[in-house]
């Protein structure tokens, strides 16, 4: 069975459209793994020091948990800190900037063994 040549047109057109939708996908997710490093967002310039009174413990048993930022939108955005128990066998280590080769990202606060 012969193909017309509108036949032709319309399987090549067909094709390119599925191989750019591909390609599409692939761009975009090139893109977005761009913006993130080890599941972090990078931005060009870290916010600015957040500068709060830390509120008097419930208990001299409690530790200071510092605030952390967090990824919302678009945009990093400040979570205040807290006081909390002290875990057993682990000490808190204070979330930090780095600066990467493409920008700055945020190290979060955390737990670790003592």
């Amino acid at each position: 069975m012969k193909s017309t040549l509108r036949e032709l047109i319309e399987k090549a057109c067909m094709n390119t459209g599925k191989r750019m939708i591909i390609g599409l996908a692939l761009v975009i997710s090139v893109v977005v793994a761009s913006c993130t490093v080890e599941g972090r967002y990078v931005v060009r310039e870290r916010p600015a020091e957040v500068v709060y009174v830390r509120p008097a413990p419930p208990s001299r048993e409690h530790i200071w948990v510092t605030g952390d930022w967090v990824w919302v939108g678009n945009r990093y955005q400040w979570r205040e800190g807290h006081w909390e128990r002290p875990r057993s066998a682990a000490r808190w280590e204070n979330g930090h900037w780095q600066e990467t080769s493409r920008g700055w990202k945020w190290i979060p606060g955390h737990w670790t063994r003592a």
